[in-house]
């Protein structure tokens, strides 16, 4: 073989070798993704329930602070009601019973 022979196949030789070694790369990169998928799809149900239950959790407190708001602003509606009538007994000469101790 002469030299000129020599360096084209020893190019096509590097090129094959350049492809083969991207071919490994792209399956090895082809090989992690479905790992991390299969990964992410065992983990995503456990992750799933977490959230649900912190959910749950968030919005227990929000229900029982909910009623915390409505039952004070529901006995501040009441106060003032009660102190409203109080005025109007008052204002034609009558009060309300209260019994001491």
């Amino acid at each position: 073989m002469s030299v000129e022979k020599m360096t084209k196949v020893e190019e096509s030789f590097q090129r094959v070798m350049g492809l083969k070694k991207m071919v490994n790369r792209w399956r090895n990169a082809h090989t992690d993704c479905l790992w991390q998928m299969t990964l992410a799809q065992r983990r995503n149900p456990y992750a799933t329930l977490k959230m649900q239950d912190t959910m749950a959790q968030e919005l227990a407190l929000a229900k029982k602070q909910l009623l915390m708001v409505r039952q004070a602003a529901l006995h501040q509606l009441f106060e003032k009601e009660h102190q409203q009538y109080q005025r109007e007994l008052n204002q034609i000469g009558k009060a309300f019973y209260v019994e001491r101790l």
